[in-house]
């Protein structure tokens, strides 16, 4: 995961100057059309593809998506997406924070610690001690925007070696493209569905499992929301595996890898399956240590 992929510069040609025949029928060219531009050239290497600006990415990869990937394989793009992925995690994460109150979340932490653990009362004050302390606290509101950057970094790098093994050549910011805009969509209804929830129903602050599993999301497409708090934490966290919003990314994240590095379907899907399934083992065996569901 912290492997850093090196991007795979590409030189374009110098741009050609292109002469048109004039119409009236003599054999005298005309001055050099000055109206093609180096994106023209782009495109028409690759065929009828065209190149969208930001804003039409944006709302392209919602609604056409291949002909999305198929510019951003013309002119990767990922800064913007990335930026409103935090914003809005953020948006809702702090609003969270604020309605349900951080003294409460921390409460209902100690106390799920507590039952897993048989924790004596001076060992849970101990512990909401440390985690009330300021710096502590500002560890806590200020993680999330890290760990988009770990996260977007190492999954790039990771699609980039994927390619590479097909036989293919993508660079680094391609494959940073393709999971950025891949995972754009499903947070963004994700999100914009939580926070709905959060105003309309906020959780329990007695109820502690409530509390503490919403904070990274109140809206769960998956058939681990139907556990008790009490089932065991690897069945819940192998059924939280088994997520529509993470369906809708690796569609996304297979149709970005075969339109971006031109790969068969067969191997695109393969790659992304692959590391999904290697997240799922990973996140069983962390859950089966500590002996809380994850996901």
């Amino acid at each position: 995961m912290l492997y850093t992929g090196r991007c795979l510069r590409q030189t374009l040609a110098p741009e050609p100057t292109l002469l048109t025949l004039q119409t009236d029928g003599s054999n005298n060219m005309s001055e050099p059309n000055t109206n093609y531009t180096p994106s023209d050239l782009r495109a028409g290497a690759d065929g009828d593809a065209a190149v969208m600006s930001t804003p039409q990415t944006l709302t392209g990869i919602f609604f056409e998506p291949g002909n999305t990937f198929d510019s951003l394989r013309i002119r990767p793009r990922f800064l913007v997406a990335a930026l409103l992925s935090v914003v809005l995690f953020m948006a809702f994460y702090l609003l969270y924070m604020t309605r349900v109150g951080y003294d409460n979340i921390v409460n209902a932490r100690v106390e799920m610690q507590a039952q897993k653990n048989d924790m004596s009362d001076e060992q849970k004050a101990a512990a909401r001690d440390i985690q009330l302390k300021p710096f502590v606290k500002a560890i806590t509101y200020a993680s999330p925007p890290i760990g988009f950057v770990i996260v977007f970094a190492a999954g790039a790098a990771i699609y980039l070696l994927g390619v590479m093994a097909m036989g293919k050549q993508i660079s680094y910011k391609q494959a940073l493209a393709v999971w950025t805009y891949s995972s754009f969509p499903p947070l963004v209804i994700a999100m914009l569905a939580n926070i709905l929830v959060l105003f309309l129903r906020p959780p329990d602050p007695g109820d502690y499992s409530g509390v503490t599993r919403g904070i990274g999301g109140l809206v769960h497409a998956n058939p681990g929301a139907f556990m008790s708090s009490d089932a065991n934490a690897i069945m819940v966290t192998a059924l939280n595996s088994f997520d529509l919003f993470a369906f809708y990314g690796l569609f996304l994240a297979a149709l970005g890898l075969r339109k971006v590095g031109r790969l068969s379907n067969g191997s695109a899907w393969g790659i992304v399956l692959t590391i999904w399934l290697i997240g799922v083992i990973a996140r069983i065996a962390i859950a089966a240590v500590t002996k809380t569901p994850i996901g």
